[in-house]
């Protein structure tokens, strides 16, 4: 989101849309490429929700997480990606005002409601490390998915009431052809701290104890391995490699999302400090949106429980009777 004062006028008298450079070919082959992410990123998050939902193995706290944030990245790539791609081949938002309003409100949504979703699995994996004891007693599918939706309709409700009131006035402000954001310094601020700052402090925070608590955890199951152990100690060395392996992959999925999300934080605190032209944003947009994508693919590679998933949906396995009882984590 830029902040930026301006002079309407003169702004849509300088601004046009660029003619377009290249071959055909090349059009219909970013094209292509675009359509093939979308896709990519539509079919691997919709195989995560309905593995997740239809297999009463995966119904556990941590899994409603990786479904709310699959439903967050699905979400990306259906509504958010086409015009995002189609705004970075053009060069220019062909769509019209309502569309871009209607744009604004989805992304903001859909990228705060991401954010959220790490910073929950951030906070379940600290507190499945710190207490395994209580994790298993207190948090339950049913809490989980109580705070699910509570934060959903918490980030619903923000989004709607800040742009209704910072920038109800973007419509009448947009030049042919543009399609930008432009807030007051006060509405510039608020949002930044409660959109990237503060869940970004809670999962480096959380994550950074969670790493400190997994190699004490290593410390103790090499300890208990050189010791004939009763079942319980058996028991509790299973429980603890167990929500170490969670805590690693997880951790690689909140690494990656850093990563993706880094170049738009940064645009987002220098976009009123320096120039930055429209075509830098959708870049780091893209590179933001891209991590919808690379999620499954990450749930491909570390999770078995996954690839068994997608092999008997493919195969529509799972419409035989009592499918959602078949053991996949064995």
């Amino acid at each position: 989101m830029n902040l930026t004062e301006f002079n309407q006028s003169d702004r849509c008298e300088h601004f046009s849309c660029p003619e377009r450079s290249g071959s055909p070919a090349v059009y219909i082959l970013l094209y292509a490429c675009s359509a093939a992410v979308v896709l990519l990123t539509v079919c691997g998050n919709m195989l995560v929700i309905i593995s997740v939902l239809h297999f009463k193995q995966l119904h556990t706290a941590t899994n409603m997480l990786v479904l709310s944030l699959a439903v967050s990245d699905f979400l990306v790539g259906a509504l958010l990606m086409p015009s995002m791609l189609i705004w970075t081949i053009e060069s220019c938002w062909i769509f019209g005002r309502d569309f871009c309003i209607s744009s604004w409100l989805i992304s903001g949504f859909l990228t705060i409601s991401s954010i959220y979703n790490i910073a929950l699995i951030a906070v379940d994996r600290y507190l499945a490390l710190s207490n395994p004891f209580l994790y298993m007693n207190r948090v339950s599918v049913r809490i989980t998915g109580i705070v699910i939706v509570c934060v959903w309709c918490v980030v619903l409700a923000y989004n709607s009431a800040f742009l209704y009131f910072s920038v109800s006035f973007m419509g009448s402000l947009m030049c042919p052809g543009e399609c930008s954001l432009y807030l007051n310094e006060v509405s510039y601020v608020i949002d930044l701290i409660l959109s990237f700052i503060f869940p970004l402090s809670v999962i480096i925070i959380l994550y950074t104890r969670v790493f400190v608590i997994a190699k004490k955890h290593a410390t103790a199951i090499r300890e208990l391995n050189n010791h004939t152990r009763p079942k319980t100690q058996k028991i509790t060395s299973h429980s603890m490699k167990s929500e170490r392996k969670a805590a690693k992959v997880l951790g690689i999925l909140v690494s990656v999302f850093l990563m993706c999300l880094l170049p738009y934080f940064i645009y987002s605190l220098l976009g009123d400090v320096i120039e930055i032209q429209t075509e830098s944003f959708q870049k780091v947009s893209i590179v933001f949106c891209l991590n919808s994508t690379i999620n499954p693919v990450i749930y491909a590679l570390f999770y078995p429980w996954f690839r068994r998933c997608i092999k008997l949906i493919i195969t529509l396995r799972i419409f035989q009777t009592d499918s959602a009882l078949i053991n996949i984590l064995s």
